[in-house]
This record gives C-alpha cells, sequence and structure tokens, in this order.
C-alpha cells in the first residue's frame, strides 16, 4: 500500500499542509514536530511522489548531475561530496554517466530542476533557457548564459610555481595533459608557463610534458621521459593527483628521492593526498568548498527567476606535505 501525506498526517495528528512543509524542510515548523513527522514517515515507509509534487509545486526537487568518467579520484570524490551537500537541502540528485546530451535529454523527460555539468573536452550546445545549468568548468565570456564556478587554474600554477622558487628550484618542469580541448588542462598549462615567465625561469616547452591522459599510469609513462642525467628537473609541478601518482612512480624507478632530490607539487586538493606513500603537498580549491559552491549556487539559480548567471572564480589553496623540500645545493 502506497503512504500518502494524509496517512502520516493522521497519525501525527497534524494538518496535511504541517506535514507537507515538515518534509521539505520548512521553517515555519517547529523543529521537535519536524523531526516527529519525519520519524513517523520512515516507520510508515512513505517515499515522495515526485509526479504529484512537480504537479503541485511545478518542482521536482531533483538536480541532475553528469559526470563525465568514473575512472577518476578527484571526480570521484568531488561527486561524493556535491551528493553529501544536496544531502543537507530539500533536493535529491541523479547521476548520469551518458554522454552530454543523452544525459541531458534523460533529466528533461525526468523534469529535473536543475542541471550540474562537469566540462571537460566538450563544447556546451545546451540551451540554458529550457533548464538551469551549472557549469563546473573554466570561465571564457564575460556574460555566460549559465553559471561557472571555475576553480582559477592560471592563479593554481602561479602559487605553485612561486612556492617551488622560493624553495630555491629553477628548474622546474609541469608534467599533465597538454590538450587542445580541454579548458581545465589548457589553463593549467598556459598559467604554468605564464608564471616560469614572471619568476624569470625558462618556459620553453622543454618544461612540459604531456601526459596525453590524466590517469595515474599516463603520468608514470610522461615521467619516464625525463632524462636520466645529473642534470634532471629539481622540481616538478603534476597536472592532477591521479597524474602525480604515477610521477611518484616514476621518479622512485629512477632511484631519485622524494622531496630530497625531486620536489613535487600536485594539482587538486582532496582528502586523500595526506594519505599516500609520500604525502604530496598541492595547490587547488577544496574539495569541499567546490562542493558546496557548485550547490549553492544551482540551488540559487533554481529558486530565485531574477538570479543573472555569474562566473564564480574562486581561490586556490596550497597545503604543505612531505614531497616539496629546499633545493639542495650541490
Amino acid at each position: 500500500m502506497n503512504i500518502t501525506i494524509k496517512d502520516i498526517a493522521k497519525v501525527a495528528q497534524v494538518s496535511y499542509s504541517t506535514v507537507s512543509k515538515a518534509l521539505n524542510n520548512s521553517p515555519l515548523v517547529k523543529e521537535d514536530t519536524k523531526k516527529r513527522i519525519i520519524e513517523i514517515a520512515k516507520e510508515l515507509g512513505y517515499e515522495p511522489n515526485f509526479a504529484a509534487q512537480r504537479l503541485a509545486s511545478k518542482q521536482t526537487r531533483i538536480i541532475g548531475l553528469i559526470w563525465p568518467t568514473i575512472e577518476r579520484v578527484v571526480l570521484s570524490t568531488l561527486v561524493t561530496k556535491i551528493s553529501d551537500e544536496i544531502n543537507t537541502t530539500p533536493y535529491s540528485m541523479i547521476l548520469s554517466v551518458d554522454p552530454v546530451q543523452i544525459a541531458v535529454d534523460t533529466f528533461k523527460r525526468f523534469q529535473t530542476d536543475g542541471i550540474i555539468l562537469f566540462e571537460e573536452n566538450m563544447d556546451l550546445s545546451i540551451d540554458a533557457n529550457t533548464i538551469p545549468l551549472l557549469s563546473y568548468g573554466v570561465a571564457e565570456k564575460e556574460n555566460p548564459p549559465y553559471p561557472i564556478i571555475d576553480a582559477n587554474h592560471e592563479l593554481a600554477m602561479y602559487e605553485a610555481v612561486r612556492y617551488l622558487y622560493h624553495l630555491g628550484h629553477t628548474d622546474i618542469i609541469y608534467i599533465g595533459d597538454l590538450s587542445s580541448t580541454d579548458h581545465m588542462q589548457i589553463e593549467k598549462h598556459k598559467g604554468f608557463k605564464k608564471a616560469m615567465t614572471l619568476f624569470g625561469l625558462s618556459s620553453d616547452d622543454n618544461q612540459l610534458i604531456d601526459t596525453a591522459g590524466l590517469n595515474s599510469y599516463d603520468g608514470y609513462l610522461a615521467t619516464k621521459k625525463i632524462p636520466n642525467s645529473p642534470t634532471h628537473p629539481t622540481a616538478i609541478v603534476g597536472g592532477s593527483f591521479d597524474i602525480s601518482g604515477g610521477i611518484i612512480r616514476g621518479i622512485k624507478e629512477k632511484n631519485l628521492a622524494i622531496p630530497e632530490d625531486v620536489s613535487i607539487i600536485s594539482y587538486d586538493n582532496i582528502p586523500q593526498m595526506a594519505d599516500i606513500e609520500i604525502p604530496l603537498t598541492c595547490i587547488g580549491v577544496p574539495v569541499d568548498r567546490l562542493a558546496t559552491e557548485i550547490v549553492t549556487t544551482i540551488i540559487k539559480f533554481i529558486e530565485e527567476k531574477d538570479v543573472h548567471p555569474t562566473v564564480k572564480k574562486l581561490t586556490p589553496i596550497l597545503t604543505e606535505r612531505a614531497s616539496c623540500a629546499a633545493k639542495k645545493n650541490v
């Protein structure tokens, strides 16, 4: 038997309206009453009727998230944090790993209230007027048609190079995906070269090693391209957490010590970076902050119809751990 709001109201001895407000976390219901109603709903096995909610409120309270890959640790962590954040709101999340257009069509059929998109290797052709959309990506336009959360990759690269430079390193290389289509990766390697120039260091293409991918093995293979000679670079900026895991493996195979012989600073900022064999010094927007900004912004865009889309550039945070040290005097 399907349990309805009327059944909950009868057991709780309150009005249908009070039950509805309590289940939607309304501040108009006292906390003790709200808690009692939620407990009764759970005991009765109540499941929301999303179709009925849509008819009554013109909203499903569902946000769709399009996930580009299930293979990378950082994205998995970010998706989990976004889900946790959404669970603190009246909204629910559904996830799609389908290609963007297929996922969007599915979300439209489900009548989701909004979509979160991770912008990787794609040109957006979604009409933001048909459904509220938020992109976690790179702000390329001053007046975008949808909100953009930008992790400020260029500033992150500046801070990474500055940190290594002040440790005495001048022979610094970047190991990352030199993609010509993924805007986040483009911002990283452009930002690295710009930072090297600002500090008066060599910024030619010899300072860049292309991983041609974003996983650990890509980082490992790229690291093998570093010449086995006494003049090896003394510091490396890794393009991502996964890539940097491969860099560590490659450096150890060269019988070089981290950080005594080679310092490594990695892009990304997730808790797992503290738990690997050599805890990674890192630069990036903390994943908790990213998740909070993404969820807060998409819900505001959904609920406040007169809100203009904005670009929010976040500030990367540098976290020092065991993978970097001052350059040795030879």
